[in-house]
């Protein structure tokens, strides 16, 4: 039997609204995978990363990482570059295809938003959203995200 909603912890709730999401953000919709579409708004949002900065934002192991990075990289949405100032670390940059497919990827992420989210206002919809980034923004920094 479900829990009622008022004993159901929010981290709770967000966890199996994320849940849905992630089931319903097919790699027929986004046209890539979620992990992908992901790592490109990443980018697209803080411009070039170094690959471990990447990774870590992501939380991804560096093996996993590598692999996401050469699935994008071979469909041409991004590229590694080395680090002048550090030969041993990769720069990832998004090109202008992964901002193309990260544009067509939007439009089915706010379908699943549309979908997943139709029971709030639009008003309350903004209120969430902004709730949201005030924990983001909120919460102690990651000590494994750090370089």
């Amino acid at each position: 039997m479900d829990a009622p909603l008022a004993t159901t912890g929010s981290l709770v709730l967000l966890t199996a609204l994320a849940r849905v999401v992630y089931r319903r953000s097919t790699e027929d919709l986004l046209g890539m995978r979620l992990k992908a579409y992901s790592a490109l708004r990443q980018l697209n949002d803080h411009g070039d990363l170094p690959q471990q900065s990447l990774c870590g934002s992501l939380m991804l192991d560096a093996n996993n990482g590598v692999l996401l990075l050469n699935e994008i990289e071979a469909a041409g949405h991004a590229t590694r570059r080395r680090d002048p100032t550090d030969r041993r670390r990769h720069i990832v940059e998004l090109t202008d295809a992964g901002r193309d497919a990260l544009a067509r990827a939007e439009e089915g992420m706010n379908s699943i938003e549309d979908e997943v989210l139709r029971a709030l206002e639009p008003e309350e919809r903004q209120v969430l959203r902004g709730l949201l980034q005030r924990a983001i923004d909120g919460a102690a920094p990651d000590p494994l995200l750090s370089e």
